[in-house]
């Protein structure tokens, strides 16, 4: 790892006062920096973070229903305050990783790093979700953008996620067992007049929507109404741990799941 200079914020602007500098990047749980800085694959000169800043930590809910969630709020955070609110984000949160990255890792990190095979990316987009930064508000459906790839800007950090709060929901996870990511994973979201199906960890695009299954279950929010649908393999991800055919039939089973679990 190389040097670099520490600098710890207790407000947002001053965290992006400290972002201005070419060579700064700003720092949540650090589950993914860190070890690439220690690779050496990574060398920012100034790490910010973002973990002491008040105004980006805790779970509440508005009246507008939806689930806010600081920038900087740990998954551990998340698995136990929203469990009585939103029992299906509160169950996804409580199974990422291992318990020491559960009481680091952020959710402002997580979306911001929009790694391929993250859960919180399918939370997001399964509920239509409104990332929050210091800028602006970006739509779920406009926020994620490809593997690795998001809208924001130099220098933009996540202040708040704006989860709608459904009337059930479940988040399947098949879980890769050395690295505890998702091998896929689907979250179903029921609300009053329509469905939402996120799918992680089988797109070579990362985290996507499954559009047939969302029309069906629509229609009949049942588990039955996707057994006769199928994802088209040739965009799946194919490695050492499953194949494109294998990924997409996760992607079926993991509706199915999720719709007979949803609460």
């Amino acid at each position: 790892m190389h040097n670099f200079d520490f600098a710890k914020p207790a407000t947002i602007a001053d965290a992006v006062a400290a972002l201005q500098g070419d060579e700064a990047q700003p720092l949540g749980g650090g589950q993914t920096l860190i070890p690439t800085m220690k690779q050496r694959l990574a060398a920012p000169e100034v790490l910010v973070s973002l973990t002491h800043i008040p105004d980006m930590q805790g779970v509440c809910t508005n009246d507008a229903g939806q689930l806010c969630i600081g920038g900087a709020t740990t998954h551990a955070t998340v698995a136990r305050e929203a469990a009585s609110s939103f029992p299906g984000l509160a169950h996804l949160a409580a199974h990422i990783g291992d318990p020491a990255v559960r009481n680091r890792g952020t959710i402002g990190g997580s979306l911001a790093n929009n790694d391929p095979s993250a859960c919180y990316p399918a939370a997001a987009l399964g509920t239509g979700a409104t990332i929050c930064t210091n800028l602006r508000e970006i739509t779920a459906d406009d926020y994620f953008q490809g593997m690795f790839d998001t809208a924001l800007d130099e220098g933009e950090i996540i202040t708040e996620v704006r989860l709608p709060i459904p009337q059930a929901a479940h988040y399947e996870k098949f879980v890769q067992p050395a690295s505890r990511f998702a091998l896929t994973g689907v979250f179903v979201a029921k609300y009053q007049d329509h469905v939402r199906v996120a799918v992680t960890g089988a797109s070579e695009n990362g985290v996507f929507r499954w559009a047939d299954a969302e029309a069906a279950l629509s229609q009949s929010f049942a588990s039955d109404a996707v057994a006769d649908l199928s994802v088209d393999p040739d965009h799946m991800i194919h490695d050492l741990h499953a194949s494109k055919e294998y990924r997409a039939n996760l992607v079926k089973v993991g509706t199915m799941r999720s719709v007979k679990k949803a609460k």
